[in-house]
């Protein structure tokens, strides 16, 4: 039985591979007959990362995972008026959350049952390496600001690193979409995108983004494929694919702060830095509500 698992494990990752490697594949496929949560009555819990909880954005509810009254979920929950809500989402997570505890946040996947009727998973970016990418890019950019030192310092292995990551947080997503459907198999369930966090045209901002010039199309770039991935592997899982990117441009950190919905290194709003804003969660709601209204299998 042991090997029969390891082979069929194997199957999947060739498939998640193959997936990966068609990227010119549109994603869009037929999800699973489920009865489509509408208003009262509803039970939605949200799971995710920092983007999801929104950490410095008024109200702060939750002081361990920086999570907002304000964000995307809750603003969903409001709009939707749900019977039940539990966002679980914490500043931090990775994949690995979906099983283990955060601070005094229990395992995100313990908030589903089978009685769970719609999930939102907005997931991945720190298993890619988010955080660490901004900060080496930003330092790198500081010395060499009309380069592009942070591509050459990625790629100088003779691959390139975040691409790399990339393929690699593909089965974990897999993973946690799969143990969704697992503990709440009559969910309606919504993969969310990461939002436009860099000039959509590859221009820059120096030094409002302390990214070198030619760092810019890089960086944004990578976005775009951890998009991609996202996409793919909700397809992959029958799930929804939710696009924030493509609502949030023309909204990046580079803007001015009254037009931006993203905030730079230095915040000028209340919000995380590199992290959407009270109108960046607005933003994410507002797409998320569009899948739903547009109801399941309808692109």
């Amino acid at each position: 039985m042991a090997r029969g698992g390891e082979t069929a494990r194997r199957r999947r990752r060739a498939g998640l591979g193959a997936l990966l490697g068609g990227c010119a594949l549109v994603a869009g496929s037929v999800v699973p007959a489920a009865a489509q949560p509408q208003g009262h009555g509803t039970q939605y819990v949200a799971l995710g990362d920092s983007y999801t909880s929104g950490p410095l954005i008024p109200d702060q509810v939750d002081a361990n995972c920086a999570r907002s009254n304000r964000n995307y979920p809750s603003l969903v929950a409001a709009a939707r008026r749900t019977g039940t809500f539990k966002d679980v989402s914490c500043s931090g997570a990775t994949t690995a959350e979906m099983w283990r505890a955060q601070g005094g946040n229990g395992p995100q996947l313990d908030a589903l049952n089978r009685g769970t009727d719609l999930v939102t998973v907005q997931i991945g970016g720190n298993d890619v390496g988010f955080g660490s990418i901004i900060a080496t890019c930003a330092r790198l950019g500081a010395a060499d600001p009309t380069g592009n030192p942070c591509e050459r310092s990625y790629r100088a292995a003779g691959y390139d690193e975040l691409t790399a990551a990339v393929a690699r947080t593909a089965p974990k997503v897999d993973r946690v979409l799969r143990a969704v459907h697992a503990r709440a198999p009559h969910a309606r369930v919504l993969l969310v995108g990461y939002p436009d966090l860099l000039p959509d045209d590859g221009s820059g901002c120096f030094p409002t983004v302390p990214f070198a010039r030619g760092d810019f199309p890089y960086l944004r770039d990578t976005g775009k494929r951890v998009n991609l991935m996202l996409r793919l592997v909700a397809a992959w899982n029958g799930v929804e694919y939710v696009d924030t990117y493509g609502p949030t441009v023309g909204h990046d950190m580079c803007k001015s702060p009254g037009a931006r919905w993203i905030e730079p290194l230095q915040p000028a709003s209340p919000a995380a830095p590199a992290h959407p804003n009270a109108q960046g969660e607005a933003a994410m709601a507002r797409a998320v509500l569009d899948r739903l209204d547009r109801g399941h299998g309808r692109r």
